[in-house]
């Protein structure tokens, strides 16, 4: 499965970005030109689309069909969904990385978006993306009550969101490693979990506990891998300034328990997440593939 799933997620990555444009296009035919540039920068600014993958196959395990073609038929009606959400995780990166916040030069290997346009620029795309992605979903031909499942979700999982960074901004030391979970199930986890809830949303909430039960430990295994690569990895693979999290003080896994710990601390939130998909055999082999994929990346 290893093999099939870095393929599909190959192929799943420029489908997401022409599948993006296209559905901003309409949305911003009445955008200022520099505006509808700059959010067109953010959010096709490379990725590893992993919360738009993580909706589709959450979809495609709630109906038991377990690695369907990107370009399929099948993933039709989930698109505005794991596209809103992608909305939603751009205009939380390009606010992150303003002087005010986490102040970063680079992303993705490219000037962050308030350095290759400007800072009031970034803020006005990150506020626009919130409302883009509502308007998307409001438009789509979803079934009622499946859009409204979503717009509700997006709007808690992007809320859920902001109070973790807001708790990240405001305390630089905790005095657990409790607090540190509690932080990051809100500022990293909230998203990973609202890509999983659309998915089953338009399955009809099948195998939704289970992929709740899978999510979280590996929201965690996705921020650890972060604080284990902003400590060990360069600018070049990273795409991003290194080291931060020790220049600015600031707790992380690996500042609170070191470096060796912390990668314990990822590999048994790992097993956690892949032991919640036991009980669904061969047909959750995607998401084991993508959570080995998220607890051991180099960027």
């Amino acid at each position: 499965m290893t093999d099939a799933f870095t393929q599909w997620q190959a192929d799943f990555r420029p489908l997401f970005d022409t599948k993006a444009r296209q559905a901003l296009d309409p949305l911003l035919a009445e955008a200022p030109a520099r505006l509808a540039e700059a959010i067109h920068y953010g959010v096709g600014n490379g990725g590893k689309r992993l919360r738009p993958m993580l909706v589709a196959l959450s979809y495609a395990l709630s109906q038991d069909q377990p690695l369907p073609a990107p370009d399929s038929a099948f993933f039709a009606p989930i698109w505005p969904a794991a596209i809103a959400l992608e909305l939603i995780h751009s205009y939380s990166l390009i606010h992150d990385d303003l002087p005010s916040m986490d102040n970063d030069d680079l992303r993705r290997g490219k000037p962050t978006l308030h350095r290759a346009f400007d800072e009031a620029t970034a803020i006005l795309t990150g506020d626009a993306l919130q409302t883009l992605s509502i308007e998307l979903l409001a438009r789509c031909d979803a079934h009622e009550p499946v859009r409204l499942d979503w717009i509700r979700d997006l709007a808690q999982g992007a809320n859920r969101m902001v109070f973790g960074q807001h708790i990240d901004l405001n305390a630089n030391r905790f005095d657990s490693l409790e607090h540190l979970r509690a932080l990051h199930r809100l500022k990293t986890g909230a998203l990973l979990e609202t890509a999983v809830r659309l998915g089953a949303r338009a399955a009809g909430n099948a195998r939704l506990d289970e992929l709740l039960a899978f999510i979280a430990p590996l929201g965690l295994a996705f921020q650890i891998q972060d604080d284990i690569l902003d400590a060990t990895g360069t600018a070049d693979r990273l795409g991003k300034t290194p080291g931060k999290d020790a220049a600015a003080d600031k707790c992380s896994y690996v500042t609170l328990l070191g470096l060796t710990r912390a990668e314990a601390e990822r590999d048994d939130c790992l097993t956690a997440a892949t032991a919640a998909l036991d009980a669904l055999g061969a047909a959750a082999d995607p998401l084991r593939a993508l959570a080995a994929f998220v607890a051991h990346r180099t960027h």
